[in-house]
């Protein structure tokens, strides 16, 4: 396997810039040369610091204001999409966003839940799988007797970056492939911040680290080693390759997402995780009239340019797993969009969405399985977002307010527990300098784990982002068990991803609609805003797609569908 891609061109450190220069996207018309291009961006005042030959983007420094409609008017560009400020970084809105669905337990008024009934250890399984209710509903507990991953497939977690000094990572953490695609964007000289301080020279952080925690967490659900410490993931005996495009903040801009799918597919990889929305816009809309004809632009050029960085990786033999979100809306009748753009904050203003021509990227784009997200009852996740659109697949994700009537409603342990790096859990108080659990962390369900040479932290958290790693990780199996040697990149395996798809939703356990179909979740406390109704019949339908994917059944019988 190559360690660099032959078509990405590194990113390249921002050169100093005047205060008012934006850094943007431009993205390349189809057939128009690069060369082209870049003669675009120099007439309408811009300057090019990097490409992507890929998919034809370029990272451009240009003036605040005109510049993307004179560079759009050249035949040589489709369109242009702004970054963000060079040297303006307010605090970040989209961290609070994060958390507000995925962390609803910490300060939550929690319940203790019952002792769960004693598990047996099948072969394989570590000392806290007990609590991981999702790798027993996706059967991967059972399915790693016959296939546990193989070291050859490489999984990437395209995410907030990798901490691969966790002890439940580091065994599968494939340092020589990892790569960080982003720059911290760090507190400006009027006391704004997006991503804090600089842990690192030069603002950007090792290919080893996660400054927010989030992906640390994916990449433990789909392979954290099965070595006996801690918690193991679906796929625990795969490779973790971090491709990192998100911020410390939690945004996902275009630039880092398009670079990290395309180095991603250069170097190989098999499986590709995207638990994230590419901001700051959560539906990109071709032509919206609510918007202006910049917004309009930049939403037209995001819309193309994910798309290509799709096919491209899909073209070189990527399955690409997407969250379903967590907007607790049916994906083909969105309602209004109220949360964009996010970026700067307090940009938000009240959006109506075309479905025709609107889009929630990547989860809708073209060859991603999206997932939809389940509480250990198998129930919708309240926050879930579904539809028979775009819900392919359906699979553990967490639901704190699972069980309602029963001693499990609103306990911590009706969320997905995985990995958490120290660094992370210091700064948000889980725990103190000297590792021990705060009572803050212990409310929230902070947990720890020591053998005589190291510990390992864990949290709980829920979202569609937790729900997407299980199918991610069950994708990995699949390669792991019917994949062929990749003569593109010797020493590992390869499978074409539509065949991957078809054995995951061939085997995924299928599951009808509740009855009635139309489920309120005001009994728990969520406004009629949440009410959900569940389309389809008991094969394919809009809360649990084609079913709960099943890891059991994908290496036992997913030769059936081959």
């Amino acid at each position: 396997m190559t360690s660099a891609a032959a078509l990405v061109v590194a990113v390249v450190q921002p050169v100093s810039a005047q205060p008012r220069d934006t850094d943007y996207t431009v993205l390349v018309e189809a057939g128009a040369s690069l060369h082209a291009a870049r003669a675009a961006v120099r007439a309408a005042g811009g300057r090019v610091t990097a490409e992507n030959a890929a998919v034809g983007t370029l990272a451009v420094q240009a003036p605040a204001t005109g510049f993307v409609q004179r560079v759009t008017a050249a035949d040589a560009v489709f369109g242009a999409a702004p970054v963000r400020p060079i040297g303006q970084a307010p605090r970040s809105a989209r961290a609070r966003e994060w958390h507000e669905v995925e962390n609803e337990h910490v300060g939550a008024a929690t319940r203790t839940a019952p002792q769960p009934r004693a598990q047996a250890q099948a072969a394989g399984l570590d000392p806290l799988d007990d609590a991981l209710w999702g790798l027993r509903l996706v059967r991967s507990d059972i399915a790693r007797v016959r296939q546990a991953g193989d070291r050859r497939v490489f999984v990437g977690i395209l995410d907030t970056g990798v901490d691969g000094t966790h002890p439940d990572i580091a065994p599968n953490f494939n340092r020589e492939l990892s790569r960080n695609f982003t720059t911290d964007i760090p507190n400006d000289s009027n006391g704004g911040e997006l991503d804090g301080p600089c842990e690192f020279r030069g603002c950007v952080d090792p290919a080893d680290h996660d400054g927010e925690g989030h992906g640390t967490h994916v990449a433990g659900t789909i392979g954290a080693a099965a070595n006996g410490f801690g918690v193991s993931g679906v796929a625990p005996n795969v490779s973790l390759v971090n491709i990192r495009a998100g911020q410390d903040s939690g945004y996902f801009f275009l630039r880092s997402v398009v670079d990290a799918l395309t180095y991603g597919a250069d170097v190989g990889l098999d499986v590709i995780n995207m638990s994230f929305f590419v901001d700051p816009w959560y539906m990109n809309c071709a032509a919206s009239p609510a918007d202006s004809p910049e917004a309009q632009i930049a939403q037209r050029t995001t819309i193309a340019a994910i798309q290509r960085a799709l096919n491209y990786a899909h073209g070189k033999g990527v399955t690409l797993i997407g969250a379903g979100g967590n907007n607790h809306e049916d994906l083909g009748n969105p309602r209004t969009d109220t949360t964009s753009p996010n970026y700067p904050p307090g940009s938000t203003y009240p959006r109506p969405v075309d479905n025709a021509s609107c889009l929630n990227l990547p989860t809708e784009g073209d060859h991603v399985i999206s997932v939809s997200a389940l509480g250990p009852s198998t129930a919708k996740a309240d926050y879930s977002n579904y539809g028979t659109e775009q819900t392919l697949l359906s699979a553990p994700g967490g639901y704190f307010r699972d069980g309602l009537g029963t001693d499990w409603y609103r306990t911590n342990e009706n969320l997905i527990r995985s990995a958490y790096p120290r660094n992370v859990a210091l700064a948000a108080g889980d725990i103190d300098a000297d590792g021990a659990i705060t009572p803050t962390g212990l409310a929230a369900g902070v947990a720890k784990y020591c053998d005589a040479t190291t510990c390992g932290f864990y949290r709980y958290a829920q979202g569609t982002s937790m729900a997407a790693p299980h199918a991610t990780g069950v994708a990995a199996l699949v390669v792991s068990q019917f994949g062929k040697r990749d003569r593109a990149h010797p020493g590992t395996l390869t499978m074409s991803p539509d065949k991957v798809e078809a054995v995951l939703l061939g085997t995924a356990n299928p599951r009808a609609c509740p009855e009635p179909r139309t489920v309120s979740y005001e009994d728990v406390g969520r406004p009629a805003e949440f009410t959900a109704t569940c389309a389809g019949d008991a094969t394919f339908n809009g809360f649990y797609g084609h079913g709960i994917v099943d890891a059991y059944g994908a290496v036992t019988r997913g030769g059936d569908f081959l």
